[in-house]
């Protein structure tokens, strides 16, 4: 709330006290005309690593609207999807729940309908609700969703420029950029009056591929030498053949990098994409301070999963390497966060919905496998996880990637590669140090001296797929792996 200085009010401006009394009065028929629960936006962004931005270090990336928030709120630098693909990593964001019980296990899947959901619990609760951007479960559906009671999104991944919305049951191609027209509906949504506690989510497409920049940062690195990352020839050594087989794939460093057939126009493509979403970091910012709801609002900013830049030969997600699996997450709430710190513990998609209702003190969902981080905003690990379970089938649409189960703990990692039946591994387990060895290039799987940790991580592995309801575990049997590239409107 804006206050009339002595200095103001002694100068006689008119103007000055008109406008001051107005924004005064504005804040205060928003604070009177409902309850003071915190607002909730939710910014998800689409395979965003969770290095691909300048407050986690990036080389030549710069996000200052992103590291506001986290100047402002807490960073977590080890938060991690447990499935590493788009549809199913946002079912289990919004739900709680591992693929495996959600069931949303490729990108061609509806969030089921009876599934509860952190929005519809805050529904429930009272809260108005809105979804804008890309949702993305289903290619083949832009119908509005339960749990939203204002909608706007698309079929599949849309467009960079151009793409049709559903908005509220009115389909329209809304030209022009499309981070700057979700923002804009954002925005337009944000200052409408609201005369309950609200929650936006708000679904961005870049940095997506195929990559397309808007003009103004379509050559904004191109004076930046880009060189391969360390590993990405890392693909024998150890690693499993698969890891080999598909770096002239699709989704390998050695392919058509999505048409433009050159790893440093890839890299800046997909960087170049972020700095918009930067900018609507900023708007979303600036609306809720116009309207008084700034501090009162849970802002939360996520990503679907990360993606491989050339780390191991590979240019996409699904595996359980760091660059697939790990992603931003930054929340800002200075009615909780007192000291903006950077959390180190381990963070899963699974925790945001408990989180969001535990803050907002809704009725929780029942039976989920995520924690609310709650407590950790304020510096309480007590009773945090030590491990976590990872899960990825096959799909047939993108045949590159084998059935993937993993562990990780703060030390290690385990990834095994299951047949689906009961025939001999088709190919070799991994095992990593990521404390000592964080770029994942020592195998020691083999290595007689790690047998015992070898041993602890499967049995692990099994008591986190029989905690969860993973077992039986259903899966895609003896899959194979191709070369041809995947259907053009899927890619």
């Amino acid at each position: 709330m804006s206050r009339i200085t002595r200095r103001e009010f002694l100068s006689g401006s008119a103007a000055a006290i008109a406008a001051a009394a107005t924004h005064r009065e504005a804040a205060h028929a928003a604070s009177a005309r409902r309850d003071r629960r915190p607002n909730v936006v939710v910014i998800l962004t689409d395979d965003q690593r969770w290095d691909c931005m300048s407050c986690a270090g990036h080389a030549f990336l710069k996000t200052p609207n992103m590291d506001r928030l986290a100047r402002e709120g807490v960073r977590f630098a080890n938060m991690f999807v447990t499935t590493s693909l788009c549809s199913p990593s946002r079912a289990s964001y919004l739900s709680g729940l591992y693929a495996h019980t959600h069931q949303v296990l490729n990108n061609f899947t509806d969030f089921p309908a009876a599934l509860p959901s952190y929005p519809r619990r805050l529904q429930e609760a009272g809260y108005e609700t809105a979804y804008i951007g890309k949702w993305h479960m289903n290619e083949k559906s832009d119908e509005k969703q339960p749990g939203f009671d204002y909608w706007a999104s698309h079929k599949g991944q849309g467009t960079y420029y151009d793409t049709t919305f559903n908005v509220e049951g009115n389909r329209q191609v809304l030209k022009g950029y499309y981070t700057h027209r979700v923002a804009e509906l954002a925005v337009d949504w944000l200052k409408r009056p609201h005369q309950r506690p609200f929650l936006m989510i708000m679904g961005h497409k870049a940095p997506h591929g195929p990559f397309e920049p808007e003009p103004k940062y379509a050559t904004a690195f191109d004076n930046i030498t880009i060189e391969k990352p360390k590993t990405w020839n890392d693909t024998g050594n150890g690693k499993p053949s698969w890891v080999k087989e598909r770096v002239s794939t699709w989704h390998g460093i050695d392919g058509p990098l999505y048409g433009l057939k050159d790893y440093g126009k890839f890299v800046r493509s997909y960087v170049g994409t972020i700095p918009s979403v930067d900018v609507s970091v900023g708007q979303i910012y600036d609306a809720l301070k116009a309207t008084g709801e700034l501090d009162n609002t849970l802002l939360v900013y996520i990503s679907d999963n990360g993606f491989m830049l050339g780390e191991h030969g590979s240019i996409d997600k699904r595996c359980m390497y760091e660059e697939s699996i790990r992603v931003p997450q930054i929340v800002r709430y200075p009615e909780w966060i007192r000291e903006p710190r950077v959390i180190n513990e381990m963070a899963l998609n699974l925790d945001l919905a408990p989180s969001m209702l535990d803050m907002c003190g809704a009725r929780p969902l029942e039976r989920v496998h995520g924690m609310s981080w709650k407590n950790l905003l304020r510096g309480d690990a007590g009773g945090w996880r030590k491990s976590w379970y990872y899960e990825y089938n096959y799909e047939k649409e993108f045949p590159y990637t084998p059935n993937v189960r993993g562990v990780r703990t703060d030390e290690w990692k385990y990834i095994h590669y299951p047949n689906g039946d009961d025939r001999p591994d088709k190919y070799k387990s991994e095992l990593y140090n990521v404390k000592n060895d964080p770029l994942e290039t020592k195998n020691l799987i083999d290595a007689v001296e790690c047998a015992a940790v070898v041993k602890k991580l499967q049995a692990e592995l099994a008591r986190q797929m029989e905690i969860t309801g993973a077992l039986p575990d259903q899966m895609a049997v003896n899959p194979e792996m191709k070369m041809e590239m995947p259907e053009k409107s899927i890619r």
